[in-house]
């Protein structure tokens, strides 16, 4: 599915924030590497999961496409930075749900745009008749759990020793929710 543009201004960075084309398949590719390589709050090591400029493009149409998907991107002066999807199940006991996912580039951080990216997920989510939200987040991204509970997301429970990281350590994976009445 697709949004409309939105504009934003959050401490003197100008982006907006829009729904992911295909022209865009080259970007994400490349700072989807990156991003993973820039901190362990996500689920990949650099280079693990690779999705090329092909594998966008198929990921692009197919969000696009399906009612259910929402794929959005974050963009400074022509430049993707961030993204966010929102992926449907489409099993009918969990078609009321979807799943979301946010990164954005380390040089981004402190401009609102994980935060503007949730938002608009959760407006499209909520206009769009999908009840639950989901999502996965580590336990010491301490940043990212309060953001999600100022947006009304509660911990649903807590995988524990669920993670690695490079410091030889075993971590927890907090998973949160938030239904929509």
């Amino acid at each position: 599915m697709r949004i409309g543009l939105k504009e934003f201004i959050v401490n003197g960075k100008p982006y907006v924030i829009r729904s992911a084309e295909n022209k865009d398949a080259k970007d994400l590719s490349e700072i989807r590497l990156q991003i993973d390589g820039e901190t362990e709050n996500l689920d990949r090591e650099k280079g693990e999961a690779f999705i090329d400029v092909q594998g966008f493009e198929q990921l692009i149409k197919a969000d696009t496409e399906n009612k259910k998907n929402l794929f959005l991107v974050a963009v400074v002066h022509d430049r993707v930075v961030g993204f966010s999807r929102c992926e449907g199940n489409p099993l009918k006991r969990f078609a009321h749900k979807v799943e979301f996912g946010v990164c954005v580039l380390k040089d981004y951080w402190g401009y609102g745009i994980g935060k503007n990216l949730l938002k608009e997920s959760i407006a499209w989510a909520d206009l769009n008749g999908t009840r639950k939200i989901t999502l996965n987040v580590l336990e010491t991204n301490e940043k990212a759990i309060k953001l999600y509970e100022s947006f009304g997301f509660k911990t649903e429970g807590v995988l524990k020793n669920d993670k690695v990281l490079s410091d030889g350590k075993y971590y927890n994976t907090v998973l949160m929710g938030r239904f929509n009445k």
